[in-house]
Order: structure tokens, then sequence, then C-alpha cells
């Protein structure tokens, strides 16, 4: 799930899908026009519609796309066949990877699904749940305590808090940390792009932060689960 490549060397609908998605990412999908996606591929607006219908069809597509892409590769993930635990932490980097490497992406598929047609809601809408039952699913087989029927709604909860935490944190992501506001002034952390921990280094903290998350969340089914008449009696 890494980032697209350079627009040369992309077929013209997947260079429309990116400026599309950099440009509503930016603005917002009522901010901009279909012309001004065409500039941006370098077509005229009206030629964009050889690839798509309109700006509709193309929020459509790449809401549609990235939801069964996700869930395509999550199967793929989850179905590696070294245990629950190793398909957990396959489910994780694989997000890990999609926050990282498509944050235009993330930026639509928080802000921008009420925008879409109710059909295409509805689609995106299926696609997200079954994305969510293939996590939550797991996570239960990774972690005993919350395999218990009483504690599926603290493992779906989990599930939920972790895609909202890694959803978030690409944007502390960082590109040129320290640089100074004139090219050549040299390092100078209070000027110039703001800095963040670099791809690599977010990476392993959003891993290391998502297990956590399910482990508590182990931890405290566990919790519940205990007898009141076998917790330590108070002074």
């Amino acid at each position: 799930m890494s980032n697209v490549p350079a627009a040369s060397a992309l077929p013209r609908r997947d260079q429309i899908r990116r400026e599309a998605a950099r440009l509503f990412a930016a603005r917002g999908f009522l901010g901009v026009g279909v012309d001004e996606i065409g500039k941006a591929v370098g077509i005229s607006g009206p030629g964009l519609y050889r690839h798509f219908a309109g700006k509709d069809a193309m929020l459509a597509d790449l809401l549609i796309g990235i939801s069964e892409r996700l869930l395509e590769e999550g199967r793929r993930r989850a179905g590696g066949g070294d245990g629950p635990a190793a398909a957990l932490d396959a489910l994780i980097g694989g997000h890990v990877d999609f926050a990282l490497g498509d944050r235009d992406l993330i930026t639509l598929h928080d802000r921008e699904l009420l925008n879409l047609k109710e059909e295409d809601r509805r689609t995106v809408r299926r696609l997200q749940r079954g994305y969510v039952e293939l996590w939550v699913d797991v996570v239960r087989q990774a972690y005993p305590a919350l395999a218990d029927p009483t504690a599926e709604p603290v493992a779906r909860a989990a599930v939920h808090a972790v895609f909202g935490l890694i959803n978030s944190t690409p944007h502390s992501l960082g590109s040129n940390p320290g640089l100074g506001s004139n090219p050549g002034q040299g390092p100078n952390p209070g000027q110039g792009e703001r800095s963040g921990l670099q791809r690599d280094g977010m990476a392993a903290l959003l891993h290391a932060l998502a297990h956590g998350a399910f482990a508590a969340a182990a931890d405290a089914a566990a919790a519940d689960s205990v007898p009141a008449d076998s917790a330590p009696a108070s002074d």
C-alpha cells in the first residue's frame, strides 16, 4: 500500500484520480471545479468526461476504491496462515502503510463521505463494515480475553479507536524537519516547515500504539470478567 507513482508513469485515469484526491483534500470537494482538475493533469475540463462522468463520479471512485482496497488487502493479510497474532500484526502494518502513504485519501475518507450520492455512500458503508468485522474477528482470536461474547463490544470499540489513532496521526508526519525559511539557511527548528517524525519512526510508533491499545482492551475485558466475590477485599 505504497504511494502512487509519479504522474508521468500513470495512466491518464489514475493521474486524474491522484490530482482529484489532492485537490479535494486540500480545499474540499465543493471547493474544486472540474476545470481545475483538468488543468492539473494537462487536459481540458471537458476532456475529463471521457474518463469520469463528473466530480461526483470521481469522489465515488476514490472512496469506493479505497474501501475496496482496504477490505481486499485486509482479507489477504488476515489469511496469511501464521496464526491470529501474526494476522493482527499484518493488519496493523497494512493500515499503517495506507495511512502514511495515502494521506489525501485519509482526509477524503474522513471528511467527504456525506458528499457522496446515497447509493455510493451505502456501498462505502457496506465495505467499511466488512473491514471492521474482519478486524474484530482477528482481534478476538489474538486476545482470548476478548473472545467471550460479553467482551465483543470492547473489541469493537478498540478496533474503532485504533482506526482513529492510525488515521489521525499521519498529519504529524514530517518531511523536512529543521529546515529554515530560506534555502541554504541551515537547521532552524523554529522556522520553516513543521518538523515531525519521519515515516519509519511514525510507522513504528503507530504499530506499537495499536498493539498497546488492543492489549489494554484485553486487560480491561479480563478485569471485567472477574466475579465480584473473587475480587480482593478492601480494608
